[in-house]
């Protein structure tokens, strides 16, 4: 435990400039996010521009794919957010079918592309973990753009399953900040449950 303890701490100490801006980049955007600021969709394009070389370099190539869908949704989300500001519904949930369809689809394609990268890339670091976070972030990202509840519930699973991830690749702070987004998609699932319910009274 101590020589966890102490690698981790050697980690934090080790992380670099670029990696501590995608950090804290990435952090203001969960927070303002949670907040439903449309200036979260700014944050988030920095902080995945910058995670895209990062993920690359560390032969996590699935999740590099899935950062550069990160920077399309923050230009998307932006539009989406900017249109809709003004409408009374600000906050929506999907019926469970819609759940159903995603996770059976979703799981389908993490499966499939777990196996793609194992056969194309052999130096793919956790294809299986890394086919999961990136497959099941898209649509958890998508359902942000369209302020859909749930997809606070879809974070913390993928938050902390990215927290071994990412530990496992070296990016020590990275790590922490998804625990925070953990601690945050909680918070995030409050604020936004808070709404949807003000707006069904």
């Amino acid at each position: 435990m101590n020589d966890f303890i102490e690698g981790f701490r050697e980690g934090i100490i080790a992380t670099s400039l670029i990696e501590w801006i995608a950090v804290a980049t990435g952090l203001t955007y969960v927070i303002l996010a949670a907040k439903k600021s449309i200036w979260c969709w700014i944050f988030a394009l920095i902080s995945s521009s910058i995670y895209v070389y990062l993920c690359y370099s560390t032969q996590l190539y699935i999740e590099s794919f899935l950062q550069v869908f990160y920077v399309v949704m923050a230009i998307v989300g932006w539009i989406l957010w900017n249109k809709t500001k003004n409408q009374k519904l600000f906050v929506k949930k999907w019926p469970l079918k819609y759940h159903i369809w995603n996770l059976s689809l979703s799981a389908g394609v993490t499966i499939l592309l777990g196996l793609t990268f194992i056969e194309w890339k052999e130096d793919q670091a956790y294809p299986f973990v890394d086919s999961f976070t990136t497959v099941f972030s898209l649509t958890a990202t998508f359902m942000v753009t369209k302020k859909v509840l749930n997809n606070w519930i879809y974070w913390i699973v993928i938050d902390i399953v990215a927290i071994f991830l990412y530990m496992s690749r070296g990016f020590y702070m990275t790590s922490v900040l998804y625990l925070l987004f953990t601690i945050l998609a909680i918070f995030g699932w409050l604020q936004w449950r808070k709404q949807y319910k003000l707006q069904q009274s």
